[in-house]
């Protein structure tokens, strides 16, 4: 069996049974060989902790949730795309940078992590290559020294992750 999934975006809160009752109630009428379910989805992510220069990169935001704050780079992966591949993909658009994956430093899953719904992010440390520069989904892209980054308010929960990193990887 093939699964799809219908993206459906409400306001925190809103009752979604109606719709979903409306849904199931149109797929069993038009398409009985097809069983229509809604369930709560879960998002996954990818996020770099990339070395560069003597630092780490981070991009600032360009779009809400954290418009205009530092963050890590990375984003959704795409179905059918492996999480190394997204890795890989996300550092490229939001750097410019070609990376060499060189570790996971982690699965981030804490249901707040992400203001937009539950969002999985599995982390790398990567070593980056190339020229620096912000695309995408990032208006900027800098490189930090390690102790400026502590100074900083990062988004989601980056701060974190950066410190897994360097504790992990020291």
């Amino acid at each position: 069996m093939e699964r799809y999934v219908l993206l459906l975006k409400s306001p925190k809160g809103y009752n979604i049974n109606p719709i979903k009752e409306e849904i199931e109630k149109l797929i069993q009428s038009k398409y009985p060989e097809v069983k229509a379910e809604l369930h709560r989805c879960i998002s996954l992510t990818v996020d770099l902790v990339i070395l560069h220069k003597d630092g780490i990169v981070l991009i600032k935001r360009r779009n809400e949730p954290y418009k205009g704050y530092w963050a890590l780079p990375g984003g959704f992966v795409e179905y059918g795309e492996r999480v190394e591949d997204a890795a890989i993909r996300e550092a490229k658009e939001e750097t410019g940078l070609d990376v060499e994956l060189l570790d996971l430093i982690g699965v981030y899953s804490d249901p707040k992590r992400d203001p937009r719904g539950h969002t999985v992010t599995i982390a790398f440390l990567a070593k980056g290559k190339g020229t620096l520069k912000g695309g995408d989904d990032a208006s900027e892209a800098r490189v930090f020294k390690l102790d400026e980054v502590k100074d900083l308010k990062l988004a989601f929960d980056h701060g974190k992750i950066i410190e897994d990193a360097f504790r992990v990887f020291r």
